[in-house]
């Protein structure tokens, strides 16, 4: 893999490799885009099939973090850790404090939190080390699990496509399909129900799906059924991919808004979506109430305020829909282009603020 080459074809900052012998820690900090603020983004804790695929991950998932951050209108950048080890068996309180200590040496310029393989009790020996970790235990004055809060900000997004498809943001009497019913999609789930939607749900845990039968009157299906339910809203709520090549051709949905990450298998899939006029809210601005929720322990956790900043989550799947007809694109493409916006405005007031501190010091000198 030629890093550089890399770093430079898609505009990195920085990458960290992070050492400790003792403890087993073998990290990578890969820091995308710091223009709107310090990098955020969770660490990942994975059994790797190479170093190479480790650094890849973390490169993917830094990149995809600045996107996230901007689209949320958050003022932070986008940065990702992975370990490299198995989180089952790996794990040492001396690993995750040698790590806070990395994070430490960064200086504010990346703030990390839980990911795949990592938990609050992690976060919290990161604590011990460092105050860049956000995610930790209540006790602390963090914001405690994110899942509540990821799904209200699903069902914001959810209805904000529902207005653009169907002139109304109202989803009683709306039948929506939902793929898994993990923490995230319950809560969802609850949202729709007291709103007066019919569920159709599937999980492979028979336990979920009987909970939400049982709770929201939610009629179940088979795992690889539920993409060609008659329905008018599909919710992926699990597994990314699972727009593709094989589920596109049953889908009758005229909205994709759902919790999951990575639902096109391809960017190509965004296309054929789009020109079969199905409207698709893009996965990283309509999950993003989970990121929202951990930013704001970064002012001293206030949940009034937290809530109302991923109440705007509607918003922004509105403005995303306005570019995509504005620039005629879809809107997976409008999302990057959003992001993209905001982040070159704020590119260009800097350099503007840097140039005229430049006039300002040369008028001084000719004095």
């Amino acid at each position: 893999m030629e890093i550089f080459k890399y770093l430079e074809k898609y505009d990195y900052e920085q990458v960290v490799f992070c050492q400790d012998k003792q403890s087993g820690l073998k990290a990578i900090i890969a820091i995308h885009d710091t223009t709107l603020g310090p990098a955020l983004g969770g660490t990942r804790m994975w059994t790797y099939e190479s170093e190479e695929a480790a650094i890849e991950d973390a490169l993917r998932l830094a990149r995809g973090m600045t996107y996230k951050n901007a689209a949320a209108g958050l003022n932070l950048g986008g940065g990702k850790t992975v370990i490299i080890g198995d989180p089952r068996k790996d794990k040492n309180e001396e690993m995750f404090r040698a790590f806070g200590r990395f994070i430490q040496g960064l200086n504010g310029r990346y703030i990390t939190a839980e990911d795949v393989g990592t938990t609050v009790a992690d976060m919290d020996l990161i604590h011990e080390e460092t105050d860049y970790v956000t995610g930790i235990s209540p006790a602390f004055g963090s914001s405690g699990n994110p899942s509540p809060v990821t799904a209200y900000g699903v069902y914001r997004g959810m209805k904000a496509a529902a207005k653009a498809a169907f002139g109304t943001d109202s989803l009683e009497g709306k039948v929506i399909a939902v793929q898994g019913v993990g923490n995230v999609a319950y809560n969802l789930c609850k949202h729709l129900h007291e709103e007066g939607a019919q569920l159709i749900v599937t999980d492979i845990n028979k336990e979920a799906v009987k909970r939400a039968v049982e709770e929201f009157g939610a009629r179940a299906v088979e795992p690889d059924e539920i993409y060609g339910v008659d329905c008018d809203i599909y919710a992926p709520c699990a597994l990314g991919a699972t727009i593709n090549d094989d589920t596109i051709p049953q889908l009758k949905a005229k909205v994709i808004a759902g919790a999951a990450n990575n639902q096109l298998k391809e960017t190509r899939h965004g296309d054929l979506i789009h020109e079969m006029g199905i409207i698709y809210a893009p996965d990283y601005v309509i999950n993003a109430g989970g990121v929202i929720n951990v930013a704001d322990e970064l002012y001293g956790y206030n949940r009034e305020r937290a809530m109302k900043k991923v109440e705007t989550i509607y918003n922004n799947i509105e403005k995303v829909i306005e570019i995509s007809k504005r620039d005629g694109i879809p809107t997976y493409l409008a999302a990057d282009r959003m992001a993209e916006e905001r982040i070159e405005r704020m590119r260009n007031s800097r350099s503007q603020f840097l140039q005229n501190g430049h006039h300002i010091l040369s008028r001084r000198r000719t004095r």
